[in-house]
């Protein structure tokens, strides 16, 4: 009777814990967006993470959302499309295997892409964002950031950058030495 018990509380353990576990999902635009690409199937503010951790390419473009906390459970993600929503402040550092980012015409204010060594091309116009510090962002080649309120752009370290666009912006000071 002792190992069925034993047995049994085993079960309850590893159904419970080592198959459940979840990324936590609070904007609802986000996560019917996951619904309907097939990542989920409740609106609860839970995806099981198990769904998610493994997708290469992500686009939930023009769904409305405002928050993307849950992105950091894609952690395979090399292709994320997130234009036209409502974002103001967007985190990408645990999506260290990003090489795409079109993060265009939301009302970002903030963007944290640091640490992302393989970010090879970033869309962020037509957003609000004032600085952005891209100097970890070393394999970045094709940069969109015009039409924001930027001061100053340092792209010294993005020593393999062959386009970019920075028009309307409140540029006082562009360091392309290196490019």
């Amino acid at each position: 009777m002792n190992n069925v018990y034993k047995l049994l509380i085993t079960v309850i353990i590893t159904t419970t814990f080592g198959f459940s576990q979840t990324t936590y999902v609070p904007d609802d635009n986000f996560e019917q967006a996951l619904i309907d690409l097939g990542y989920d199937d409740t609106l609860d503010d839970y995806v099981l993470t198990a769904n998610i951790s493994g997708v290469t390419s992500l686009d939930v473009s023009e769904k409305e959302i405002s928050d993307l906390t849950g992105i950091e459970g894609f952690t395979a993600l090399t292709t994320l499309n997130c234009d036209n929503n409502e974002l103001t402040s967007l985190d990408l550092t645990s999506n260290s295997n990003l090489t795409y980012l079109y993060c265009r015409e939301n009302q970002l204010v903030n963007l944290d892409v640091d640490n992302i060594s393989t970010l090879d091309q970033l869309h962020c116009h037509d957003n609000q964002l004032t600085s952005i510090d891209l100097t970890s962002n070393v394999a970045l080649t094709f940069l969109t950031c015009q039409n924001n309120q930027l001061t100053t752009l340092d792209l010294s370290s993005n020593t393999a950058l062959t386009l970019l666009y920075c028009g309307n912006n409140q540029l006082t000071s562009l360091n392309v030495n290196s490019n």
